[in-house]
């Protein structure tokens, strides 16, 4: 089994590489989810996770610039900041609180809901800038099984849209992505 900073690693690794990528004019195009475009994907996950990690776990993250000022700087030093969260042995101890989730470790909230969370916006911004749109493939059919028994608390989350009806064969990619509401 892969470690949750191993996964990690290699999840947010792809995310840089598409970060990376963009072009300086692409920030401002626009991406799947709704309301946003490239910049506001970086900005989801840049924001959303530290308060998370903060109420839950005490954890601060290390502040990088805005993405408004530079997405690239405020990418990588969160990132950093939690692949060395993750690195450091000491947070195979630690636990995360959360009224909806209960108390998990801090390695597997982070991979659970954090690092999937990378995953799948990886795609958002490769398409909202024209990049390579290919994710794992066995990742994706891992996240669609663990999703599909709670289809109803997803949806009522706010945080997917309504599903998009594709061919029964489609591969894994497409079926995730289908299923949190991206027309693939």
């Amino acid at each position: 089994m892969v470690s949750a900073a191993e996964e990690h690693r290699r999840i947010a690794g792809a995310f840089t590489e598409r970060v990376r990528g963009v072009a300086p004019g692409d920030w401002e195009n626009k991406a799947p989810c709704e309301g946003w475009v490239a910049r506001d994907v970086v900005r989801h996950l840049v924001e959303w996770f530290p308060a998370f990690l903060k109420s839950g776990a005490g954890v601060d993250l290390p502040k990088g610039p805005s993405v408004d000022e530079d997405p690239v700087a405020a990418w990588t030093t969160h990132s950093d900041g939690v692949q060395a969260l993750l690195d450091d042995p000491a947070t195979a101890d630690r636990l995360l609180s959360n009224p909806n989730t209960g108390e998990l470790p801090l390695d597997r909230a982070v991979a659970m809901f954090y690092t999937s969370d990378v995953f799948m916006h990886t795609w958002d911004l490769a398409r909202a800038t024209g990049q390579d749109e290919r994710l794992d493939q066995a990742k994706c059919a891992e996240l669609l099984e663990g999703m599909v028994p709670m289809d109803e608390v997803l949806r009522g989350s706010g945080h997917y849209g309504p599903k998009v009806e594709v061919p029964a064969d489609a591969d894994p990619q497409t079926r995730m992505l289908a299923f949190i509401g991206r027309t693939p």
